[in-house]
């Protein structure tokens, strides 16, 4: 070997050598960024009533703030993933965390609706860079199986408890200082993370996929994703028989269409669709957006029942969100990670659904005076246990056995599969539910004499809208379940094989995360 030679290896070895004994130090700097992710997704949720009735957003556009997050960041994560791979991911992550606290000091300064929007929009695309960047950084820096493990079991745990943090903490703020907090609080979080990752992560040399960026991909699929909520969104303000909302949905199909003709023919697919067309990975996918659109929905719900029609304080609000937080952690690490490797992933995924369903069920007998205890808490538990049971084998069979170059792509497709679903869920149940609240209180605001009655009337029409939409949520997680029970037919995992340095790593087990 020539003299060069032998230095540029030295060097090489000298430069992952660095990225390794920093790893640690470099995974605080990920989590936190994660952190700040997963809780912006929730903490707007508590916010969002004090937001709507300061900026004057109608109930049709409310849910507009949670979508523009989760579609950004849903329709921009596979193009974030190959940015990543392009440019750095080191670079991609960084930079993704100065935008998202330029985003996050727009919104919290926000004096209309459409400068919120707008915010919202732009901290979903900040994510989708910083997302799959943090995931593919771990993977390069954790190469030894056991560490690896423990790496994104950590990662995991804070993505997880993320929620939780993001309910208390957006009440907390909300009733201490001001809803506009819950913005200004990534700000601290993302400039920590962004000096930290700046000066502590070494990115090994030599990981960078230099192959064309998928332009039409990018476009088609984007295009294609935003038409398809904006029709969900317009159907409730202009019913579903409105030209315009049709056309959004035939828009959306011929540009998803067009989006799968696309990746079939190029080199260089923005997503290869040999990710999407095996049996295991499409049933997850698949039966994890349908999940995903059922929980969203109730999220919404359950944060306008709790403050309207209980009178529950912000603070109270995020504190009765717990039990649903505990049962997924729960879930996910005493129940699915313990069976997942003795039993095959659908007999814990269609289980799994089938209990969240019976959590979802119960909800349907909500009505004005509903006690918390004898109601709401069994049925956030079983939600939680029922969903972390089954989103354990789900993210982990997401990945398994996919083509090391490919499983970057299939880990950016399991955060598609729940932005979109959780886009497209807001956005379903809340015309389903705004429809059926505007039907009951015309059928009943005549009966009622008193302003008190009317007052009645209103919540009962409410609520009613709400059983209505968590009716069709209940079965969507029914048609997951049997999706989980009939497409995934993957054996038991053999979990004791590891994978090459930085490969495969998405396979590792991770909590799973619900908000937004």
């Amino acid at each position: 070997m020539s003299e060069t030679g032998t230095s540029a290896s030295a060097q090489s070895a000298a430069e992952l050598a660095d990225a390794h004994s920093n790893r640690w130090k470099a995974l605080a700097f990920i989590a936190l960024a994660q952190l700040m992710v997963v809780l912006d997704a929730t903490i707007v949720n508590i916010a969002l009533p004090s937001a709507q009735q300061d900026l004057g957003i109608s109930d049709g556009n409310r849910q507009w703030v949670i979508t523009a997050y989760a579609l950004a960041f849903g329709g921009l994560l596979l193009f974030g993933g190959r940015i990543a791979d392009l440019w750095g991911r080191k670079r991609t992550f960084v930079t993704g965390l100065i935008g998202f606290a330029g985003a996050s000091a727009i919104g919290g300064a926000a004096q209309s609706e459409a400068m919120l929007l707008g915010a919202r929009a732009l901290q979903g695309a900040f994510g989708a860079l910083l997302a799959p960047a943090a995931l593919s950084l771990l993977a390069v820096m954790f190469t030894d199986a056991k560490e690896r493990a423990k790496a994104f079991g950590i990662y995991g745990a804070i993505a997880g408890g993320g929620g939780a943090v993001g309910l208390i903490l957006g009440g907390f703020l909300t009733e201490y200082l001001n809803w506009r907090w819950t913005f200004f609080v990534n700000i601290p979080f993302a400039i920590i993370a962004a000096l930290g990752a700046y000066f502590v992560i070494r990115e090994p040399a030599g990981g960078r996929n230099r192959s064309p960026l998928d332009i039409p991909g990018v476009i088609l699929s984007t295009l294609g994703l935003v038409s398809l909520v904006y029709g969900f969104t317009r159907a409730e303000s202009n019913g579903w028989s409105d030209s315009t909302t049709i056309g959004l949905f035939v828009a959306s199909a011929v540009l998803l269409a067009a989006f799968v003709f696309t990746e079939s023919k190029v080199k260089a697919p923005l997503l290869p669709l040999r990710v999407i067309t095996e049996r295991n990975r499409g049933g997850v996918y698949l039966s994890l957006g349908l999940a995903i659109i059922a929980m969203f929905g109730l999220f919404l719900f359950l944060t306008y029942y709790l403050q309207i029609v209980k009178g529950y304080s912000p603070v109270k609000t995020g504190f009765a969100f717990l039990p649903m937080i505990a049962g997924m952690i729960t879930g996910s690490t005493q129940i699915g990670a313990r069976l997942m490797t003795r039993v095959p992933p659908r007999l814990l995924m269609a289980p799994g659904f089938a209990l969240a369903a019976v959590g979802m069920l119960l909800l349907t007998q909500m009505e004005v005076n509903s006690s918390y205890a004898g109601l709401l808490l069994p049925a956030q538990l079983l939600l939680g246990l029922g969903m972390g049971t089954a989103f354990m084998p789900a993210m982990s069979l997401a990945t398994y056995g996919v083509q090391p170059k490919d499983a970057g792509v299939a880990s950016a497709m399991v955060n598609t599969s729940q932005q979109v679903g959780g886009a497209i869920g807001t956005a379903l149940l809340n015309t389903i539910a705004a429809s059926a609240t505007t039907s009951y209180i015309k059928d009943h605001i005549g009966g009622a004499a008193s302003k008190s009655q009317q007052q009645l009337v209103q919540l009962q029409g409410m609520v009613n809208g709400y059983t209505n939409a968590i009716w069709f949520a209940v079965g969507i997680l029914v048609v997951a379940a049997t999706i989980a029970a009939t497409l995934v037919n993957t054996g038991r995992p053999d979990m004791s094989a590891a994978s090459g340095a930085g490969d495969g790593v998405e396979d590792e087990v991770k909590v799973p995360v619900i908000a937004h």
